[in-house]
């Protein structure tokens, strides 16, 4: 027991004498806990593991970048080039002019497209021997025409009328039974004789619009036009006329005539329905090549 106590009073004389020669605000030495220190289990952690990013990533950010970062993408979008139209804004390209020459036809009737076009129309059907070779004619080109009908011949063949009409193409009541004389008759009787004609052609053809009236062979009268625009027919001539329906004609005159005598904004007279079509059906075909050479498009009317 005296030893204990011997001991413990040795430990006080010690503490008291470090006390008394260690330096007032010296660091503890190195290694040594403090209450106030935290251990490694406790370190908060960094700035960088707190956002993800690295010191120096963001240290050395490239000012370029942060300002494209930063700008509103509405701003940078590119803007349409001055040359750039806007979607549906109208073709640059002038519509060409019609011609002066639209109704340059006996009495003011019509006889040219009005435009850069060229008109192909066929009188006298519809025929069952060569209507349908000229519309076969007419699809594997995609051209669209002018059948201009004679009554009787609707009422006869109205399967014929209902592919004419199924295909596109318009129609033009050319009297009954191709009446030279039909401008000389009375008012009443033209009516009678183009009524008819289109009731034919609309049997045939239920709701089709018939738009043109040609008088046979051409000799029109002041009567027949105006018979024919009371009832909501325009009068339609020809530019061309290669005498087609002619037995007389053979294929390379009717060929030679229409490529001479065409140039844009042309009616061109030909016939589906007369004597002479095998010669007419064959010039066509080198009519319709040679008119795709010089570039021509058509017109239905």
């Amino acid at each position: 027991m005296g030893r204990h106590k011997f001991g413990i009073a040795a430990a006080l004389l010690a503490l008291l004498l470090l006390a008394w020669m260690w330096p007032e605000g010296d660091a503890p030495p190195a290694g040594t806990l403090t209450a106030t220190e935290p251990t490694g289990s406790e370190a908060p952690s960094s700035p960088a593991e707190d956002d993800g990013e690295s010191p120096d990533t963001a240290d050395d950010s490239d000012p370029a970048t942060e300002t494209t970062a930063a700008e509103d993408p509405a701003e940078t979008s590119a803007s349409p080039s001055p040359s750039s139209e806007a979607p549906g804004a109208p073709s640059s390209a002038p519509a060409a002019e019609p011609a002066s020459n639209t109704y340059d036809g006996p009495l003011g009737t019509r006889n040219h497209t009005g435009d850069d076009s060229v008109a192909l129309t066929f009188d006298d059907g519809p025929s069952p021997e060569w209507t349908p070779k000229v519309l076969d004619m007419l699809r594997e080109r995609g051209i669209k025409a002018t059948f201009c009908l004679i009554g009787a011949y609707a009422e006869a063949y109205p399967e014929l009328v209902a592919d004419i009409v199924r295909e596109g193409h318009t129609l033009c009541n050319h009297s009954w039974y191709h009446e030279f004389d039909l401008g000389t008759w009375s008012e009443e009787e033209i009516r009678a004789n183009l009524q008819r004609t289109n009731d034919a052609i609309t049997k045939a053809a239920p709701g089709a619009t018939i738009e043109y009236f040609r008088h046979p062979g051409g000799q029109w009268t002041e009567r027949a036009i105006g018979v024919a625009a009371d009832m909501g027919m325009e009068s339609l001539h020809w530019a061309v006329d290669p005498s087609d329906w002619d037995n007389a004609t053979t294929e390379s005159q009717i060929k030679t005539r229409v490529l001479d005598a065409s140039k844009p904004g042309a009616i061109i007279l030909l016939h589906d329905g007369a004597s002479n079509q095998k010669d007419m059906c064959g010039a066509l075909e080198s009519i319709l090549a040679e008119f795709e050479r010089r570039g021509y498009t058509y017109s239905a009317l």
